[in-house]
């Protein structure tokens, strides 16, 4: 017997929903401004009734293809390779310093800052560790630290007349790494970021999966 739609995690159910408006958009079953507006819908729905109600007309399910295609798009890079040194650190002084990039991530990372800023690109690095660890000296700075949609991040900051935001987003974390970040500010600010809305990484996905298909258009709203 299956669950009652209104007794189901929303957030599953806006998972299932989105993944539907997706493959039925990559299929040529909706029309591009039907998908981004139900898509809109979908992320702001705050009922499960709402969110099945964006996909009573779709009559297209996921396949395995698309969820293997998700999983390699939307998880993090992991790699079995470990990496020969395991700290790494990235300096500033009176300038500016930046790690992006395909880079291995090791263990521990140390960010030390002075009157400078840094930015530290964790968008398409490789994590060989579950758990990262950032410490972070910045006096006078600014770090700027950007990292995918499913990695966990956990502050264990000590600001003083400094800032600290977390603007990572995510919607199912599973096996996401976790990155640590620790250590203090003195009139500075620490930022973590994602270069891409998860919103933005949506449409592209979709619009990928589309190209690949060569799905035809359609009006259907």
């Amino acid at each position: 017997m299956s669950v009652k739609i209104e007794d189901r995690p929303i957030e599953h159910v806006r998972e299932q929903v989105i993944d539907q408006l997706i493959y039925n958009y990559s299929h040529g079953v909706i029309s591009v401004e039907a998908f981004e507006r139900r898509l809109d819908e979908a992320m702001d729905a705050n009922s499960n009734e709402v969110l099945m109600n964006l996909v009573e007309d779709l009559t297209l399910n996921t396949d395995q293809q698309y969820k293997a295609e998700k999983q390699s798009q939307f998880s993090p890079n992991y790699s079995a390779q470990q990496n020969s040194d395991d700290d790494f650190t990235l300096r500033s002084i009176l300038g500016s310093n930046e790690r992006s990039g395909q880079w291995v991530v090791p263990k521990n990372i140390y960010l030390s800052n002075y009157m400078g800023s840094v930015v530290l690109d964790f968008t398409d690095a490789i994590f060989t560790h579950q758990n990262v660890t950032i410490h972070v000296n910045c006096i006078f700075g600014s770090d700027e630290i950007y990292v995918p949609d499913h990695v966990n991040v956990v502050s264990k900051m000590f600001c003083t007349l400094s800032s600290f935001e977390n603007k990572s987003v995510s919607l199912n974390k599973r096996q996401g790494p976790t990155i640590y970040i620790e250590g203090k500010a003195i009139l500075g600010s620490v930022e973590v970021k994602v270069k891409r809305t998860i919103k933005e990484k949506f449409m592209s996905f979709a619009n990928e999966l589309k190209t690949q298909l060569g799905a035809g258009s359609s009006n259907r709203s």
